[in-house]
């Protein structure tokens, strides 16, 4: 049989384009668009996490666990530059419910998101905590308690994160609440855990 030159394109086009899905699923990193302008979402939220955490083990609130849900709402404004990007951080509010009993607490700030690779990224939280836990002199608060002296409470947070698709991520995080030495008694809590994400 005479094979053309058009007949020999078309069957390289057809073979590439059916093959074009098998190469996609062998490969899990063609899920993950590489870096692109960022383009402000039409929702207000960017994230939405929820979550779980061990309550400050080794304090007197140890063997008790969260569980944490947040809201990141989209950076007011976004550049093309992905370095400067990661610098605008994004308005987040959320909450921990102790499931034990312990002090649970709300929380605002801000988060900065810095991606290491497509995939892999690193975060830094900052703002402040309102919590329903015990403040005033330490001899005054209950043995299954940490004395947090007074509310609201500086809260500093960290994550590692990996994207798993463009929309799904999953990190480990490490949160920290005290009054920085403000009040009377200054225990804090220092919580470890992890969270699954979903980017709108």
């Amino acid at each position: 049989m005479r094979v053309t030159l058009p007949s020999l394109a078309a069957a390289i086009v057809t073979t590439a384009v059916l093959a074009a899905p098998a190469a996609q699923a062998a490969d899990p990193s063609a899920l993950v668009p590489s870096y692109r302008p960022p383009v402000q979402p039409l929702s207000i939220v960017s994230e939405f996490r929820i979550g779980g955490s061990a309550q400050d083990p080794g304090s007197n609130e140890k063997n008790t666990s969260n569980i944490n849900g947040e809201f990141l709402f989209a950076r007011p404004v976004t550049v093309a530059d992905r370095l400067w990007n990661s610098l605008i951080p994004r308005p987040t509010v959320g909450g921990s419910y102790n499931v034990d009993g312990r002090t649970s607490y709300a929380y605002l700030g801000a988060t900065w998101t810095f991606d290491i690779t497509d995939r892999i990224f690193v975060e830094g939280f900052f703002g402040a905590g309102f919590h329903d836990g015990y403040t005033g002199p330490k001899a005054l608060v209950p043995k299954t308690y940490n004395a947090l002296g007074c509310s609201p409470l500086f809260r500093e947070a960290a994550a590692v994160g990996f994207r798993l698709t463009e929309h799904w991520s999953v990190m480990a995080t490490i949160e920290h609440m005290s009054n920085a030495g403000l009040c009377v008694t200054n225990r804090g809590l220092t919580n470890f855990g992890g969270k699954i994400a979903y980017t709108f």
